[in-house]
């Protein structure tokens, strides 16, 4: 197939192409910027250039493709403090996307998130978020947005991906706690630390998105997660072994101070089941799980930076 990717060059991407291509497939990578671009063309893609903003464009792109992953989200945006106007920008780049497959029967697959979905048990592939409003939310809307685009003739579904998506390289969530717990000479976590984090390798993520595109059926949901939770206190003590720094836990009323943006996730409890999706694609995860991939070391090699 000739698969159209937004996000191409990024952290999921970047695993993505190679996973794809190796498959057979030819892939097409939204680029926006040369050092992009060039990435892409490395990889053996081919290129087309512009942003999620760009309309135009993703529409021009998804008609000319017969499938669709769409990985793009402004990321820097969101965690710059404005959550709300990434998920807009978001949601218009999804609207753009599934207009242009309305009626051809290909697939468009999704990338979405699992945490806070049912806090405090496990949460299913059945399981749908509450639509309370919030910014958030409106990242929800999206993904019910795509599934409602098997009943206009796309074959749509959502990857729903673990908060971390971890191996050599990543500088989300896990770089992030690193960052800090070698800034504050502490390697922390909140409360009892007792809560858990769904997690899975990057490789293993780009896997399910390229068994999703070849043959997930419309309307399907499913969990980018390899493990079910992982206590965050468990994470801390890696980190404070490698780093050498003692591990201790923060109080709830002073995460904010320690860990700064972070700690509105951190202390969330939010383990999710994988069951379902493994048994209608027969994906199964192989490479290594969040502890043993943070006791491979790559997360130390050199001071990670917050961003």
């Amino acid at each position: 197939m000739r698969i159209f990717v937004t996000g191409a060059s990024g952290w999921i991407g970047s695993a993505l192409v190679p996973e794809l291509i190796d498959a057979g497939h030819q892939v097409v990578g939204l680029a926006r910027s040369d050092a992009s671009a060039a990435t892409l063309i490395a990889a053996g893609a081919d290129v087309v250039r512009g942003t999620v903003d760009d309309l135009d464009v993703l529409a021009g792109a998804s008609a000319a493709s017969d499938g669709v992953i769409h990985l793009a989200f402004k990321h820097d945006l969101a965690f710059t403090g404005d959550f709300q106007g990434a998920a807009e920008a978001d949601r218009r780049a999804v609207d753009a996307l599934g207009d242009a497959l309305a009626g051809t029967g290909r697939p468009f697959v999704l990338a979405s998130g699992v945490m806070g979905l049912k806090r405090g048990q496990v949460s299913t592939e059945r399981d749908m978020p509450a639509n309370d409003g919030s910014p958030t939310s409106i990242r929800s809307a999206t993904a019910a947005a795509v599934l409602a685009l098997a009943s206009r003739g796309v074959r749509s579904s959502v990857v729903r991906l673990s908060p971390t998506c971890h191996g050599d390289g990543d500088n989300g969530f896990m770089a992030t706690l690193v960052s800090i717990a070698r800034t504050k000479g502490v390697s922390g976590y909140i409360g009892d630390g007792s809560n858990r984090w769904p997690a899975v390798h990057r490789r293993d993520a780009a896997r399910l998105f390229r068994l999703a595109v070849e043959k997930a059926p419309a309307g399907a949901v499913l969990h980018g997660v390899a493990e079910e939770g992982v206590a965050i206190r468990d994470v801390a003590e890696v980190i404070g072994r490698h780093l050498d720094v003692p591990v201790a836990s923060v109080a709830p009323e002073a995460a904010a101070g320690h860990f700064a943006w972070l700690s509105g996730f951190l202390g969330v409890d939010s383990p999710m089941s994988n069951t379902l999706t493994r048994e209608l694609l027969d994906w199964q995860p192989t490479h290594p799980g969040l502890l043993d991939d943070l006791d491979k070391r790559h997360y130390f090699h050199t001071p990670a930076t917050t961003c």
